[in-house]
């Protein structure tokens, strides 16, 4: 197919996703397929989880890794996708690239306190702290405030547009953020090893290992997916509701 047509289809599927209640009809059959799909990976990655075997250093401590991982990657992607969602909603004034952004936020905000957490249980055994002010663990610090800062500015202001301008702008100012996360094992002397995961010459975590971790990275994926849909499904009604409810105030 030419690069033109293909182009041209992207586009037009864009737009026609582009209207709120037409998304949420095409979308609300695959809700619960969703749902049922991660709550089988996410049982089927628990029992991989324990089934594997010990570290030969860490013991069952390593067993952290298979939530901590998941979620610290899910909180730079969605926080990815609001800073996109929001660029968009920006730009072409999209109303639902700022429904999808503000419903993203919150489900970042909690994977990510949910990645500290794990962070610190997995990082008091092994490095004698609960807490290190390095490059890694402040970054995501950062990314967090970043998150409720996004999530403070809808709930302060009444007026959606409004909101939706001046969280877009500071979700687009924290992307900056996501490489220094990123790069910060490389760029300063931490406590966090380097990816061990996706490299460029493949990954050097046991084999045994690895595919339960990369079944709970599909089951967080999956279920941060429904999370979203529902979400944004939720924040439709809503801004139905307030229109609706304006309306009559004004009548």
């Amino acid at each position: 197919m030419p690069t033109q047509h293909k182009t041209l289809i992207s586009g037009t599927m864009i737009n026609f996703l582009a209207n709120p209640e037409r998304f949420t009809r095409v979308t609300a059959p695959f809700r619960p397929w969703l749902a049922g799909l991660g709550a089988a990976l996410l049982a089927w990655g628990l029992y991989l989880c324990f089934a594997s075997p010990e570290d030969y250093q860490q013991g069952d401590t390593v067993r952290i890794m298979y939530l901590h991982v998941p979620f610290a990657y899910l909180s730079m992607a969605l926080y990815a996708g609001v800073g996109a969602a929001s660029f968009f909603g920006l730009i072409f004034r999209h109303a639902l690239a700022d429904a999808a952004a503000k419903a993203m936020a919150p489900v970042g905000a909690v994977f990510t306190v949910i990645a500290l957490l794990t962070g610190s249980l997995w990082g008091k055994p092994m490095w004698g702290t609960w807490w290190q002010w390095d490059g890694r663990m402040t970054s995501v610090l950062v990314l967090l405030l970043f998150y409720i800062g996004y999530i403070a500015i809808h709930a302060a202001i009444e007026d959606e547009q409004r909101a939706a301008r001046s969280a877009g702008i500071l979700a687009l100012v924290g992307l900056v953020n996501l490489p220094i996360i990123k790069f910060s094992v490389e760029w300063w002397n931490t406590l966090h090893q380097g990816s061990s995961v996706f490299r460029a010459d493949g990954p050097t975590i046991a084999p045994d290992m690895l595919w339960p971790l990369f079944v709970m990275i599909a089951a967080t994926h999956v279920i941060s997916a429904w999370l979203i849909l529902v979400r944004i499904d939720s924040e439709i009604l809503a801004r139905k509701y307030r229109a609706l409810r304006a309306k009559l105030s004004y009548n």
